[in-house]
C-alpha cells in the first residue's frame, strides 16, 4: 500500500504495524488459551518480538504521529494524508496493545480467582 513516494516513512509502515497487530493479538490469544487449560502451548521467545518490544514500537510511533501533527500545525508540511495515516497507524497500534493489556489483565484475575 505504500508505493515509492514513501507514504509510510521510515518508521514501521502500515504493513509493519498491521504484523504488529497481529502479533499482539496472537499473543493475547495465546495467553486466553492458557487461561482456560491450554497451557501446553508456548511461544517462542524468537518468533516475535517482546511485550516490551511491542510498547516500545507503539510508543514510537505515537511520538512519530505527534511530530507530524505539529510539523503540520506549524505549516512546516503540507502532507495531509501523511499526518493522518501516521496517526491512524498509532491509533491501531494502541488499540491493539490496549486489548492485549485487558487480556492479560483478565488471565490475571482468572488465575488469582483459582480455589488452591
Amino acid at each position: 500500500m505504500s508505493g515509492p513516494s514513501g507514504v509510510g516513512g521510515p518508521g514501521l509502515g502500515l504493513n509493519g504495524v498491521l504484523a504488529l497487530r497481529a502479533q499482539l493479538l496472537q499473543r493475547s490469544e495465546t495467553l486466553g488459551k492458557a487461561s482456560l487449560g491450554g497451557a501446553g502451548q508456548t511461544a517462542s521467545a524468537t518468533d516475535a518480538p517482546s511485550f516490551t518490544e511491542a510498547l516500545s514500537a507503539v510508543n514510537r510511533l505515537q511520538q512519530a504521529s505527534e511530530a507530524k501533527t505539529a510539523a503540520f500545525e506549524r505549516g512546516e508540511t503540507h502532507d495531509l494524508a501523511e499526518v493522518m495515516l501516521a496517526r491512524q497507524k498509532a491509533s491501531i497500534a494502541f488499540e491493539a496493545t490496549l486489548q492485549a493489556r485487558n487480556r492479560l489483565l483478565g488471565a490475571y484475575r482468572d488465575i488469582m480467582n483459582m480455589p488452591v
